[in-house]
């Protein structure tokens, strides 16, 4: 009877302590997130000012962004990426914000981060808008020297309106 007792006890003890540990072990510390939060105002400004090549300064060599619509490989060609986009609109008003549970350290170094949260903007095509657009990202962010820079960046938009049908499609009868 006792050692079940004290059994319980252990158990219970267990499962109060590991939550707070993890609580702990998740803790960033207040710096990184200013460098962070650096960076995030950092490709907010580059963003708005349509600067493709202040933009990918933020990302490391070997990132990737996954797009709506592929995956770009690497700075230069996410550089690219953004060169091409920033002719054909313009974005104004970008503004991101992070989770509030966010960041999260990754392994045991402190120089990995995961990170989440959302944006908005508002865009100007050559024939259409303006346009209120927003979504959510998340990114995987790495420390080079004093610097911290995206290893990966996934971003999504909220749906377009469904496309209403044509008025000449008619269900078929058969």
């Amino acid at each position: 009877m006792k050692i079940r007792l004290l059994g319980a006890l252990v158990g219970l003890a267990i499962g109060f302590a590991v939550p707070a540990f993890a609580q702990q072990k998740d803790t960033v510390d207040p710096q990184i997130i200013e460098q962070l939060n650096a960076q995030s105002k950092k490709y907010d400004e580059a963003f708005n000012n349509g600067d493709a090549a202040a933009v990918a300064a933020l990302f490391t060599e070997d990132a990737v962004l996954v797009t709506d619509t592929e995956p770009i490989y690497c700075r230069e060609a996410i550089e690219k990426y953004h060169a091409v986009l920033f002719k054909q609109f313009h974005f104004s008003n970008y503004l991101n914000k992070r989770d509030q549970y966010s960041p999260h350290i990754i392994g045991t170094a402190g120089n990995e981060v995961w990170k989440n949260g959302e944006w908005s903007l508002t865009l100007q095509g050559h024939d259409f808008g303006p346009i209120q657009l927003k979504g959510y990202w998340s990114s995987i962010s790495v420390r080079e020297g004093d610097t911290w820079k995206d290893r990966m960046l996934t971003f999504n938009a909220f749906p377009a309106p469904a496309a209403t049908p044509s008025p000449t499609t008619t269900p078929s009868n058969q």
